[in-house]
């Protein structure tokens, strides 16, 4: 193999995966021309056409559908030589971006970040908060935090939290002028308070399951926020009903500040999940992990 040629190979990978000169320039440093040009010297070596272009377009040739297929695991088995080498090098350093929701924002990354951050006073980390579920590896993330059953299923998952649960409470002022629901469809006849999703634009869905069945509840109501924060406020001071996390509303439920209502119609669920990609992990990225890992007991 010549000097060089493992560079390209990589480099068309990268083309022929985002089917885009200024993508994959942009993913490897270097400017689209230069990239272009590096095709077009790999394709006279092999003698064989591998990139099909047009004015608006790039696309693998047959022939280079085939290189693809036989390259990518030999680059994915080197990336993890590399990653292998994380292990002994020094402190870790370098900059983290990490997309997550709100819930898991306040209950992993704000008890947890101050003191890796401490621990670790070369490394930086910028948090991106959205509920859409982002392509990490297109939108320049590192990696994210979701709830385990969203991460999909090619990514390599760290549990960082407790399994969870959401529950349905009203306060007890509001049932005292109210009737208890005695399963999701009674919602209808409440006034919720419905929280739409920061990005998504949707409504979040209540959810629930109760021998092998499951439901999603549309719940109507006066009130739509898009902060959790102010819909656990919403609640608490008798507005209607909340689907809020179980984990924060506890201490609340124990108080008699909140009544329950819907227990048998609300398991627990995966809780948090960091997750990334299957290739080369940072000693940073690796050091966050074990500083957020999940060492309880997982809840039946």
């Amino acid at each position: 193999m010549r000097r060089g040629d493992l560079d390209d190979l990589s480099a068309f990978a990268a083309v022929a995966r985002t089917r885009s000169f200024t993508r994959a320039a942009a993913e490897l440093g270097l400017s689209p021309s230069a990239l272009s040009h590096a095709m077009r010297g790999l394709e006279t070596r092999l003698g064989v056409r591998l990139l099909a272009r047009t004015t608006r377009s790039v696309a693998p040739t047959p022939a280079g559908e085939r290189l693809l297929r036989s390259l990518s695991p030999a680059l994915a088995e080197v990336e993890r030589g590399l990653a292998a080498l994380a292990d002994w090098r020094g402190t870790p350093s370098g900059s983290l971006r990490i997309t997550t929701f709100a819930y898991a924002a306040r209950a992993i990354l704000a008890p947890s970040l101050p003191g890796f951050l401490r621990d670790h006073p070369s490394v930086t980390v910028e948090v991106v908060v959205d509920d859409r579920l982002a392509d990490i590896v297109a939108a320049g993330f590192d990696a994210g935090i979701r709830f385990g059953e969203t991460v999909e299923r090619d990514m390599v998952a760290v549990r960082v939290g407790p399994d969870e649960r959401t529950v349905v409470v009203g306060t007890p002022e509001y049932f005292a002028d109210h009737p208890r629901p005695e399963t999701p469809a009674d919602l209808e006849a409440h006034p919720c308070v419905n929280y739409r999703l920061i990005g998504g634009g949707g409504l979040l869905p209540w959810e629930f399951a109760r021998d092998g069945r499951a439901m999603r509840v549309r719940a109507g109501g006066q009130l739509v926020v898009n902060d959790g924060a102010l819909a656990g406020a919403a609640v608490r001071a008798g507005a209607g009903l909340g689907y809020m996390m179980e984990s924060e509303v506890t201490a609340d439920l124990a108080a008699g500040r909140l009544v329950q209502v819907l227990e048998d119609w609300c398991p627990p669920f995966p809780g948090c999940h960091l997750y990334y990609p299957d290739r080369q992990v940072t000693p940073a990225l690796r050091a966050l992990i074990d500083a957020l890992r999940w060492r309880g007991a997982i809840s039946a």
